[in-house]
């Protein structure tokens, strides 16, 4: 009912308008307010009026000014970050052990075959060989098509402007005579060469010369900017045998084609060069090793897993020995992994499938020892060019990621590693954009097959292999693969090595997967103090091969030496923990102290002058809304005045038609068709004046006649 009322009330009030202008209002705020300056404004003359007018003014600008600072401060959500060091009983970290060579040469020579004795040939060409010790006369003859899927080639750079791309295998093929190659390839002119010499490739040249199926024939090819070729290809004689390297200023590439996997396209030799790139590398070192690595990555991604498991290096021969504290272990503690880049791995105190263990002291002496055999000899020599052991320490139930955050143990020495804590402890949305668990990435996690934690690895590699699939239609190697999809290789996708490539090199795919993935806002990061010495040392050496060769082979011979013996110590230096915590540079109770303080110094108000301020901006809508109804009401009438002019008749009149008995109205059937009827008469208005009681000593003697 009071709710009734309320309303009835304001119905009332709208009807009625405003009982107030703005003029009235706002005097009434300035008179009544609690804050200072307004007062002055009506109090004072007209010189101060002004004054005071232009300081309130002045102040209240000030005053918005700095409340806008301050907001747009705490809305910046701007974090501080306080170190804190404590004392407890920690856990050991995972310990993850690689070979920093993936597989046993011994067991994936069948597969290499090919490839290695192909740079060995283009090693020798490369590095100029005696006519008498060319890989041509090797028998059985090289694999071109395995050469041709991903060839390397040799660039001049002696004219920078022109540089000349020139063909390993055609380097010594003896030409006279100048050969143009143009669109389709087929040459224009007459090309002499010696009799009965048949070229490296799959052509003949006599005579009149047209280049068909796979190009392997030795020109100069003319390219454009450092990658992309364009232009013509001209073949010219090759340099005399005693031009050394550097006049001639040569520089190895990696030939690519541009061909998508996912369409059957000319490659990078057949018709069509313009489909060709060249990846250029300021060493032939570098550049033979990132070919061997794409080559025997296409031909390891047809392997499967459990071969290659069976390639690597086993446990039992890998880890010797093994003692935590003064507990003696063995590499059944160990839990291995496949990691595509060191081959076998293996895991100690990863927490899979029991708990982490504790560290009960500080120093070496309670930490990890481990003797190690990398089995040097058993190196492929192409691939891997670092001897050593990998090894990472990272938390339980992550996955290790060695190529960024591992470190080389060198064979022949004790490395001792002394390890600090530091725990990191950022602050969610919206301080920071960190993530929990991972559950709120868009991107999938292909490492959650090995049932490990989120990291910002994983997630950086898995939007990579994503991005890959779609672009190219394969996976690379290097990193796990979704259901459905299958690895990249030079038969199945001609193109993959372009298309990797491209990928890898691209600002834009790389920055997407960067604001795709995020940090985790609780890390444990460990810190290394690492030191080498010999080992073991000349005096020893003798009898500790024998009983580590003994233990391994149980065999009387020595089957180990300083080229493939590691030993570890890994401990924490102390059991100080320093934990890096955020927390919040601002907070609402910052942002509504520092607002009252502004507000109170330049204006001298407070809480109760913000609601006077709120109070009188209601009072203005009010009078607003009744202006605007008002308005209407008048804007209604006019448009019925509009549609009747003329004006209804008065009361007065409305009295004469019914007192007046000869004001009466015409038959309508007589009236005129064009003239109105007039208005009916109502009810007579009463007669006031006999109503009226007057007082009796101003009745006359005519009042009392009448009266008896």
């Amino acid at each position: 009912m009071n709710l009734k009322k309320y309303f009835i009330r304001a119905l009332h009030r709208l009807q009625k308008g405003p009982g107030y202008t703005y003029k009235e209002l706002l005097v009434w705020y300035c008179d009544n307010t609690n804050t200072h300056g307004p007062k002055r404004i009506i109090k004072e003359g007209p010189k101060k009026k002004l004054i005071w007018f232009f300081l309130t003014l002045l102040f209240a600008s000030l005053v918005f000014w700095q409340w806008g600072i301050l907001i747009n401060t705490y809305l910046s959500y701007n974090v501080t970050s306080s170190l804190s060091i404590g004392f407890k009983t920690m856990k050991f970290p995972a310990v993850t052990v690689c070979n920093a060579n993936p597989f046993k040469y011994s067991e994936v020579r069948h597969l290499l075959k090919d490839l290695d004795r192909l740079i060995e040939a283009a090693l020798e060409r490369i590095l100029q060989p005696t006519p008498g010790n060319s890989s041509e006369n090797v028998s059985p003859p090289l694999n071109m098509e395995l050469w041709n899927q991903i060839p390397l080639v040799l660039i001049d750079e002696h004219d920078k402007d022109n540089p000349i791309i020139l063909d390993i295998f055609e380097s010594n093929q003896p030409a006279v005579g100048n050969q143009t190659v143009e669109g389709n390839r087929t040459t224009e002119g007459n090309q002499t060469t010696e009799d009965n010499h048949t070229s490296t490739g799959n052509e003949m040249a006599e005579g009149n010369e047209t280049f068909m199926g796979n190009e392997t024939f030795m020109g100069n090819e003319t390219f454009t900017g450092n990658e992309t070729f364009m232009g013509n290809e001209t073949t010219t004689p090759p340099a005399p045998a005693n031009v050394t390297s550097e006049e001639k200023k040569y520089k190895l590439a990696v030939k690519l084609n541009r061909d998508r996997p996912a369409c059957v396209c000319p490659q990078c030799s057949h018709q069509g060069s313009d489909n060709c790139t060249y990846r250029n590398f300021s060493s032939a070192a570098q550049a033979v090793s990132e070919w061997y690595i794409l080559q025997s990555t296409s031909i390891l991604a047809k392997v499967p897993l459990q071969d290659r498991i069976r390639m690597g290096y086993q446990a039992e021969d890998m880890i010797l020995a093994c003692l935590y504290g003064a507990e003696p272990c063995n590499y059944k503690n160990f839990t291995q992994i496949y990691h595509p880049d060191h081959g076998n791995c293996y895991i100690f105190n990863w927490g899979m499938d029991e708990e982490a263990l504790n560290s009960s002291n500080p120093g070496a002496e309670f930490g990890l020892k481990l003797i190690l055999d990398i089995s040097q000899q058993d190196y492929i020599p192409y691939l891997s060019s670092a001897a050593g052991a990998r090894l990472m320490l990272h938390q339980q139930k992550s996955f290790p990621f060695l190529k960024d955050q591992g470190i080389y143990a060198m064979a022949g020495t004790e490395t001792s590693i002394g390890v600090l804590v530091d725990e990191l402890e950022r602050m969610g949305y919206p301080y920071s954009d960190c993530t929990v668990n991972g559950s709120d990435i868009p991107v999938k996690n292909l490492y959650s097959q090995y049932n490990t934690s989120y990291s910002i690895q994983a997630c950086l590699r898995s939007c990579f292999q994503i991005h890959m699939i779609e672009t190219c239609g394969c996976g690379h190697y290097m990193f796990p693969l979704p259901e459905g999809v299958n690895y990249c290789n030079n038969e199945d996708n001609p193109g993959w090595a372009y298309c990797y490539s491209s990928l890898r090199s691209s600002i834009r795919d790389r920055q997407i997967c960067i604001d795709s993935c995020k940090e985790t806002c609780n890390d444990t990061q460990y810190k290394m103090t690492i030191s080498m010495a010999d080992w073991p040392s000349e005096a020893s050496e003798d009898w500790i091969f024998h009983i580590l060769s003994y233990e391994r082979d149980m065999s009387t011979n020595v089957t180990l030496d300083r080229n493939g013996i590691i030993k570890l110590n890994i401990y924490f230096q102390e059991y100080n923990y320093r934990t890096i915590s955020e927390s919040a540079a601002t907070t609402i109770v910052w942002l509504l102290s520092s607002l009252g303080g502004q507000f109170g110094f330049w204006m001298g108000g407070s809480v109760l002058c913000l609601i006077e301020f709120g109070e009188i901006i209601i009072d203005s809508l009010w009078i607003t809304i009744i202006h605007i109804i008002s308005w209407c009401k008048g804007l209604k009438q006019k448009r019925a005045q509009m549609r009747y002019p003329d004006a209804p008749p008065t009361v007065s009149e409305l009295v004469e038609a019914h007192t007046n008995l000869g004001f009466q109205p015409e038959d309508t059937g007589t009236l005129p068709r064009d003239e109105a009827l007039p208005p009916e008469p109502g009810t007579p208005p009463p007669n006031y004046d006999s109503l009226r009681v007057q007082p009796l000593d101003i009745l006359g003697p005519d009042s009392d006649a009448e009266t008896e």
